[in-house]
This record gives structure tokens, sequence and C-alpha cells, in this order.
């Protein structure tokens, strides 16, 4: 093989087996097809310029060993930069076709606006025509009747003809609202279009029922997007079931559907829904595709009364997807959803859910066009997850939590599930599934059977004033402040063995510690995947060596205030640390809807500080017309708050494990009441410290109280400062070294208040405290002396306990010199407010 030695000349032969480069002096270089080939090898296995092994294989390279290495060097410098060129003219390619689309989208989208602007115009002008004539109304109800009216002479739907002609009339209503001027569209609020928006959002302003329009740019081909969206229960969380009852090719290619849809309800308040429709795919003359729905009439249609028995018949306008094809790749959808849920049959609270386009969009429509740009960012490569997972693995797991979750939420019947003991009166709502086993349809050998089912407890409550994304966050980051560690433990240990024992037979120490590891995210980061480790150590001895942490798998929504979203999830449940693909899922968690205010609800509205439960007065009737652009104010909103646990039990246990339920979730829901008024925007500064129980004074009046109720009782200043001003006596009480607890008057006296000195004598927080009962601080002694004293306590209003012992939460012993109790008296000095307990030189012994 002849060796050719590069030479710094311009080649004048026309040799094909010649390759010119240009060296670092700017001259060419010559190499011939064999070197560039060996040099092309070396690049391609070690890219890298700092290899030590691209030098080792350029040494045993003998077609190379003629070249001097700073040529090499040159060489594979200048491949780097071709490379680099090719990949951002490639990028660029890309980039000016998706603006080209989109600008082509923005266009369309200008003309559209543009002829609703001429057809409100011609509007205008013929009603200021009409107010001029006597039979303007009459004239106005007949031109209606002929543009909204449907002729229904062909529209039989028990022939494939009626069908057809069905089909074709729902095609065309579906156009004129996605590209046309059928409904009136405004922008969605808060979603402003821009180069890192998801799409373009629109809501009807007034319309019959709810509707919402997206449309944006996606990197699918259409047939591949339409496949995805018409499963609506792979993308659309809220939907239970969808099924095909009959199908049959129509005209074009195109098909006929028969479909019935069950939709999930979001809270235990109101009553499913499910829908009756036709669905029509076809392929339009200019190589659009098109997908769309409506109902068919009759509210007794489609399946049998038995399978619709726990759901209210809603109605699905003309709506769909259309697609069109992009030069040089991907799609440009539009989506159009246009429901009438049916909201006269719900409680008047939970009407806004109903009523609300924004709630469609946000549920629907916004929620299909950011789960195709998923599955297209997935497809391309620039979707990457920790833990060595693929995207469909994690993206199945986020669905059998959501779905699992909803499951427990609506308890029907078909599934297995009973209300056990409900009179209708109970706070907790306790269901019981003895049917149901856990696996993951993948490996169907893996089931987890339990000897006597799941048990559920559920409930749903009203929040005043509460943000709910920043209630899930302080739930999420603050696991310590809800939950109990051994029902976790409890549940854990029973999807691993399939054994069975009742929460504090083993028992198992909080360490406190919660680390979170983050498994994926959706596009715009609404939704999180991850995984918690809380770490315990047991009690008992022989125990003590034994790992005691648990593995939760749990998904997170809806916790950026500034984002827009249909509702605040978190979603949890016990997994084995081994994280198997096919793991059971016992799901649990929180949802909080934010619901749209009404001016009325401003007089009525409910105090700050104050939960309602919603499930003992429950009304129907009449629906009222509400405005779907109603923005709730910061200081009247409210939210709809749906708790859902669930627990295995043996049928041997199923009474102890429903009382334990109950009562946990009533303590987590008493929790979450002090948190919901702790993060209260309404509420006081945090700055300051003390939350107050419901119902009590504001912590400024309380300060007041306890300072001139110890002056009353004991003649004596409890505070140093010579200032009478109520914010500097709240701020010295805060800051007072003596511990200063206040206690309720009730048969169990619990902790109202605390200032700094008692949080930390006590070893809890403002949001703790109020789990803490009187007799609990004090030792034996301690009891007897306060109950010894307590009658002369409310008789002369102060008394005097000796040094003693008491507790903290933590079990810490702490010893105090002198404590003194006084009545804590209201403005009128005559009504006792509370105690009040003061713990002089207190220390941890």
């Amino acid at each position: 093989m002849a060796m050719a030695v590069a030479q710094h000349r311009v080649s004048t032969s026309g040799s094909s087996s010649i390759n010119k480069h240009l060296d670092a002096s700017g001259k060419y270089v010559r190499y011939t097809a064999e070197q560039v080939e060996a040099l092309e090898r070396v690049y391609a296995e070690c890219p890298k310029p700092s290899s030590l092994r691209r030098q080792q294989l350029i040494r045993e390279c003998p077609i190379l060993s003629n070249i001097e290495p700073k040529q090499i060097k040159v060489w594979f410098q200048n491949r780097r930069c071709r490379e680099k060129q090719r990949k951002e003219s490639s990028r660029l390619q890309t980039v000016n076709r998706k603006l080209s689309a989109m600008n082509k989208l923005l266009m369309e989208e200008n003309d559209r606006l543009q002829k609703q602007v001429s057809q409100l115009v011609c509007e205008n002008g013929y009603m200021r025509q009409q107010l001029h004539t006597v039979n303007a109304s009459a004239t106005d109800a007949s031109c209606d009747s002929v543009v909204t009216t449907p002729q229904h002479s062909l529209r039989d739907p028990n022939n494939p003809a009626g069908l057809l002609s069905i089909a074709e009339e729902t095609l065309a209503e579906f156009l004129s609202k996605a590209t046309g001027t059928a409904v009136d569209w405004v922008q969605m609020p808060g979603m402003k279009p821009g180069p890192d928006s998801v799409g373009i959002f629109a809501i009807s302003q007034s319309c019959s029922g709810v509707a919402a329009r997206a449309c944006g740019l996606v990197s699918l081909e259409p047939t591949k997007i339409a496949e995805i969206l018409k499963d609506r229960p792979s993308w659309l969380r809220d939907c239970r079931n969808l099924e095909v009852f009959t199908m049959f090719p129509a005209g074009s290619g195109g098909t006929i559907e028969l479909v019935y849809t069950q939709m999930f309800a979001p809270t235990t308040l109101a009553p499913a829904r499910d829908f009756w429709t036709l669905r029509y795919t076809t392929t339009l003359e200019n190589g659009s595709f098109v997908v769309c729905e409506r109902s068919l009439s009759g509210s007794g249609a489609g399946p049998s009364t038995a399978a619709a028995a726990q759901f209210v018949r809603a109605e699905v306008l003309p709506s769909g997807y259309l697609i069109r094809p992009c030069e040089g790749g991907g799609s440009i959808i539009h989506i159009v959803d246009h429901l009438n849920l049916e909201a006269w049959n719900v409680p008047e609270v939970l009407r806004p859910l109903y009523e609300s386009s924004k709630v469609i969009a946000q549920k629907m429509t916004i929620a299909a066009l950011r789960y195709v740009k998923q599955i297209a960012q997935e497809t391309s490569g620039e979707v990457v997850y920790s833990m060595g997972r693929q995207p469909a693995v994690l993206r199945t797991f986020s669905q059998r939590l959501s779905r699992g979750f909803n499951d427990a939420i609506n308890g029907f019947n078909d599934d297995g599930w009973s209300i056990m003991n409900c009179d209708g009166n109970e706070d907790v709502i306790i269901a019981i599934n003895s049917s149901k086993s856990f696996s993951c349809t993948s490996n169907p050998n893996n089931a987890l059977p339990f000897v006597g089912g799941v048990l559920c407890a559920k409930a749903s409550m009203l929040l005043q004033n509460v943000p709910p994304a920043v209630l899930v966050r302080f739930l999420r980051e603050h696991r310590s402040e809800w939950a109990d560690f051994n029902v976790d433990a409890y549940t854990a240990a029973s999807l691993k063995a399939g054994t069975y024992a009742y929460p504090g037979m083993r028992p198992t120490r909080f360490t406190g510690s919660q680390i979170i590891m983050p498994l994926g995210h959706t596009i715009e980061h609404e939704e999180i995947l991850e995984v918690i480790r809380l770490e315990g150590h047991s009690l008992v001895q022989e125990d003590a060596f034994v790992s005691r942490d648990i593995h939760l798998l749990q998904i997170c929504s809806g916790i950026d205030e500034n984002a827009v979203g249909a509702c605040s999830e978190l979603v949890f449940a016990p997994i084995d640390e081994m994280f198997p693909d096919d793991a059971p899922l016992i799901p649990s968690g929180f949802r909080i809807i934010p619901l749209e205010s009404k001016p009325s609800d401003t007089k009525d509205s409910l105090t700050t500080n104050r939960t309602l439960d919603l499930t003992s007065s429950l009304e129907v009737g009449p629906a009222t017309n509400h405005s779907s652009g109603d923005v709730p104010s910061s200081q009247n909103s409210r939210s709809v708050l749906t708790i859902a646990f669930q627990f295995p039990f043996d049928s041997s246990l199923q009474d102890n494990v429903a009382t334990m339920a109950r009562q946990y979730v009533r303590s987590v829901i008493s929790s979450v009441q002090r948190v919901a008024m702790a993060i209260s925007p309404s509420g006081l500064s945090t700055a300051v410290g003390p939350k107050l129980s419901p119902g009590s004074p504001e912590a400024l009046t309380l300060a007041q109280w306890i300072y001139q109720s110890y002056s009353y009782h004991i003649g004596a200043e409890l505070l140093r400062s010579e200032s009478l001003g109520s914010d500097s006596i709240l701020k010295n009480l805060w800051q007072h070294q003596d511990a200063i607890l206040c206690c309720s008057l009730k048969s169990l006296p619990v902790f109202i208040f605390a200032n700094q000195a008692g949080l930390d004598m006590l070893e809890t927080t403002l949001v703790s405290l109020q789990d803490i009962t009187l007799d609990k601080i004090f030792d034996e002694p301690g009891r007897k002396a306060l109950c010894s004293d307590f009658a002369k306590l409310m008789q002369q209003g102060y008394a005097y306990f000796p040094a003693g012992i008491c507790m903290s939460t933590m079990g810490r012993h702490v010893s105090y010199e002198q404590a003194v109790a006084w009545k804590v008296l209201e403005a009128d000095e005559s009504t006792v407010h509370c105690l009040a307990f003061s713990f002089v030189n207190w220390s941890f012994v």
C-alpha cells in the first residue's frame, strides 16, 4: 500500500482518493482516503481530545505514522468544529420549522379573531336595528332557533345512516368551534402565549355548558397523536373507564364508534359523571386528521342501568381533536372540550367546579396537550429520569397512584366497595373492599391478596382563605406534623409479608428524618414523582439493630402558587425498598380543589381561622348561574379538601382497624386544620409566632388578657416592660424567659398558646401544640399537686406550685423552681377565657 506524505501545497490533481483539509496556518493539507478513514475511526471511538486511548490508537495505526502530531491535532479540531456546525445547523433547521408552524398557527388564530370581531360588529349593528322594532324578541328567538336547532329528520341513532348524519353534523360543529367563531373564546386567565408556553389556551365567555380550547405544535405524527388522545384513561386522571360498544366504518376511511365513558368524582360530596357518545374519526381533504365526539340523546341510552347506577349522565357537546401535519414533521393540534356536567344536582358550594370553563380547561384540555408534548419529548430522548427507570414505567406509577386514590374516594360498588355502619351523620366515612387485590397487569402472579381486604377512611371539608399550593407544600415537607409513623409502618408491613399487626404492637420511634428522592416530573414541573424514605428505630431492645425505615412512592402536584392548575394533590403509598416495577400500591393522600368565589359570599364568609365539615349539611337544589370568569379573592377564597387513607386488614381485626382508621383520619383532619390556620394569609405573621385555635381571640388580645389578669390576681407585673402597647406586650410575652402556656377550660384541657420558651420546654411547635393535654406534661407528683390545688385556683383566681418535674413531648424531664397558674379573664373581667401557667427557671434534667 503506497504511503502518501502530507504536503503543504494546494493539489492540482483531480484524484478522488485525495482529501484536502486546512492546517493551523490556513494552508491546505492533503490526506489519502485511507488516512481520513483511519482518522474517522479514531475520532468515533475517542472523541475527547485528552483521551489517552486516542493517542494509543494513533500510534497503533501505521497509516498515520508519517503525519505530524500537530497536523493530526488540527484535523481533530476541525473535525469537532464540523460536527458542531452540523448539529447546530440541524437544530436551527428544526427550530425554524417549529417557528414556521407556530407562525402559521398564530396567523390562523389571528384570522379567526378577525372573523369573530367582524361577526360581533355585525351582530351589534343588527341588535341596534332590532331595538327599534316591536317584534325584536320574537325575531331573535326565531333566528336563534334556525341557527342552533339541529335537524332531526335524518338523525336516528338506531341505524347506521342516522349515525352517519349525526357524525357529519358533529364534525361540522366541531370544526366551527376549533377554527371558527361558533364559540366566543377568550384567553385563559394566567396562561399567556409565548415561546416557552405549551400552547394557546382559551375558554368560553358565554355559551351553554362549559367549554375550553387549546392549540399547539407537537413533534409527533397525526396518527400517533390521535391514538394517544383516543386512549383517554391513559392521560386523563379523572377518566375511570372508556369502553367502545360498537364500531363500524364510515366514508373516506373513517370510523364511527359508540363509546361509554365513566369519570371519577373529585370529592366525596357529589356523584360521578358518565357519558354515552358517538365518536367519529376521519381524514379531511387537506390531510388533517379529525376525532370528534358528541353525546347521543336519551338518559337511558348506553349500557345497562345497573352499570351506571352510581353515575349522573352528563352531556358532551360537539368536541374533539383537529390534527394537521406540518412540513418537515410534527403536527399542529386543536383541542376543544365542550361539556354540560349537570351542575344542578351537586351541593351549592361545589357548583363552581361543574360550571367553570376554567376548571374544564385545566383538567382536560391543557392536560391533553401537555401529555402529548410529554410523550413527544420522551420519544425524542429529551427527558432523562433518575434511578435508571424508563419514562413509561414512571408514568405508569403516577397513573396507578392517581387511579388508586380516585378509586378510594369514589368507592364504586362494582369494584367491591361497601359503606360500613354509616348512619349519615359521621364526619369520617368508612368503606370496606373485601375482594380487593393489588397487582400490576404485567405480572398478575404477583398479586397481593388480603385475607380481609382493604379499608378506606375518607372525608371532605371546606377550607377558608388557605392557598392550596402552600398547604400541600407544607404537608409534603413537614410530614411529621400530621402523620403517625406507626400507621405508615403498619401499612408497609402488611404489604411486605401479608402479616397484620395492630399499630403499636411493635413500637417504633420516628427520628424525624425525611429524605426525598426525586424520580421524574412532567414538562412544566406541575407534577413530581418521588420516593420518600422515613427513618425509624425500634423501641424494642431485641429489634434495636433491625432497620425500621419506610419507603413511600409519592406524587405531588399543584405546589407552584403562580402556576395555573385544577387542584393540588399529595398522594402516596408504601413501597418495597427494591422499588419493583410491579409493586402493589395502596394509595392514600390529600386533594385540595380551589373554588371560585361569588361576590355574595363575602357577607356570609366563614371566619378565617375555621374549617367546616361539609358532610353534615349538604343541600341540593336548583342551579344558579355563575360567571365562569370569576377570580377568587385572596382574602375570601375557598377550597375543598378531600382526605382518603387506605389500610389493609385481616378479617379478625376489621373492627380494630376501622376504629384506628377513623381516629387516625380525625387526627389528621385536626392537624390539617391547625396547619391551615397557621398558613392562612389573613392570619398573624409568623415572625410574631402565636397562632391560636379556632374560636380563640387574636394573639394581641390574648396577650393583653394574660398580662392584665396576672396583675389583677397576683398584684405584680408579669412583664418588665413599661410600655402598654398591645404589640409590645405580645412581643415581650413571646420573648419572656419563663415558659408561659395557656390551656382551655374543658374536661380534658389542651394547650392553645405558648411563648417561645414554652415551645422550647415542651420541645414542640405551634402546629403540634394543640395535640398536648395538660395532664401529659406533669409527672405523678405534679398531677397530684395540680388536682389538690385546682379548687383553690378556681376560687381565688391563682395558685402557686412548688418546684417539680414535668415532661417534654420527646420524653425528656424538665425541672422548674416554681410554677404559677392564674385565670385569664376577658375584657369584662368576669368571663374566664382560659388558664395560664408560668414555669420559672426551667431546665432539662
